[in-house]
């Protein structure tokens, strides 16, 4: 509905333009305003309830009330009635805050600034003074969400869930420690990607990823077709006890960084290339035969520690060669996690460490439900690997 030129014109009338989006200008008299003829409408409503006038209930005056907002903070006249039974919807008893206020706060904390920032930023924006005890208030409303989005049901089946870890240092017992965040990226049947969960724990083992496995069996996952891994402990013993059919896959990409780490920077770009006539190869015995003359060639003999990497996971690597080209893609060209990955270590590094398991499941969580709202196109070879899932996996992937 568009605003009457006039009524604009008598608003703005006599006004420093660059005072009417500043603290206690018009945007926050408009703000007052409005709120405060929402307020006495939901209490007319309220009264209108139950015959609450011939029960003797009544307007009974207002009560001031300061309310954070985007701008600066605007005091409210909040109407009350006489029985004490009103608790208006827009501005709750208790709450100090406008909502897109706590909007603002939660994504600037999802994108990884701390306290300090957030603190700093809003005062140079908004001249807004506001505590590290009120943010923190304002991201811990966020773990009962978090509770619920870890519990919740999911899809029946995933042709592609690729498992991944980073580590965070956290506050336990009076000591920092380095635990391990595991986090489930899942590929639904139409290309699109979907965070399964996350789960802390500081050592790894098979009985944890038992627990994990049953955990996404409880919440309605029935098959998992490919599952990708970076060899972490006991986890294909885990993921075939629960999901016998699933097929093991070391990750490509896990594994070509971890023989990064043993050649020289220089040589780095070099040693990738030959690396991926391995992993390009037409099938399993051309891909160990490329593996054997890599390691028997000069960057094998210059880095003897890359090809027995290959060779410790070589029974989950073998996988990957009955796959057609385009399945081997989304495999290895995982875009998806590096991204990911890419902006929690960001997200960790700017807080240093955590003092609970919590703050930092909280933190995880707001940056992967603010990078998912960018998720909004399948990988362009999944047309291709739809088809040939199809194939691959009949009815387990039709049904």
């Amino acid at each position: 509905m568009a605003i009457d030129k006039d009524l604009l014109d008598r608003l703005l009338s006599g006004r420093d333009p660059r005072e009417l989006f500043g603290s206690g200008g018009l945007l926050d008299e408009l703000k007052k305003a409005l709120s405060e003829r929402i307020l006495s409408a939901e209490l007319d409503d309220h009264l209108a309830q139950d015959d609450a006038v011939a029960r003797g209930n009544r307007r009974n005056g207002t009560s001031k009330k300061t309310v954070l907002s985007g701008t600066s903070p605007v005091t409210l006249d909040i109407p009350r009635d006489r029985a004490g039974t009103f608790d208006p919807k827009l501005i709750a008893k208790y709450q100090r805050r406008f909502p897109e206020f706590d909007d603002k706060i939660i994504s600037m904390y999802a994108r990884g600034m701390s306290v300090r920032d957030i603190r700093g930023h809003l005062e140079d924006l908004y001249g807004i003074e506001v505590s590290p005890e009120l943010i923190s208030t304002v991201t811990d409303a966020v773990l009962e969400t978090v509770a619920e989005w870890q519990g919740r049901p999911l899809e029946s089946l995933y042709p592609l869930v690729f498992f991944d870890a980073i580590r965070v240092k956290i506050r336990d017992e009076g000591f920092v420690r380095n635990k391990a965040v595991y986090i489930a990226l899942g590929i639904l049947p139409d290309g699109t990607k979907d965070i399964l969960g996350l789960w802390i724990e500081q050592t790894e083992g098979a009985k944890f990823w038992l627990r994990v496995m049953n955990e996404l069996k409880a919440r309605g996952v029935g098959d998992i077709l490919i599952a990708v891994v970076d060899g972490l402990k006991g986890f294909p013993d885990a993921i075939t006890a629960v999901f016998a059919q699933t097929v093991i896959q070391t990750c490509i990409v896990h594994l070509l960084r971890n023989s990064m780490n043993f050649a020289a920077w220089k040589d780095r770009k070099e040693v990738a290339a030959a690396l991926k006539t391995v992993y390009r190869a037409a099938n399993a015995a051309a891909g160990l035969a490329a593996l054997e003359a890599f390691e028997a060639g000069p960057w094998g003999r210059k880095y003897p520690a890359i090809a027995p990497c290959w060779r410790r996971v070589w029974d989950n690597v073998v996988p990957f060669f009955a796959f057609p080209e385009a399945v081997r893609k989304i495999i290895y060209t995982t875009n998806a996690i590096e991204a990911m990955n890419a902006k929690l270590r960001r997200a960790v590094r700017a807080k240093g460490h955590f003092p609970t398991d919590e703050a930092a499941t909280k933190l995880l969580y707001l940056v992967l439900n603010h990078l998912a709202q960018d998720w909004k196109r399948p990988p362009r070879e999944w047309i291709e690997a739809k088809t040939q899932f199809a194939i691959i996996f009949g009815e387990r992937f039709s049904k």
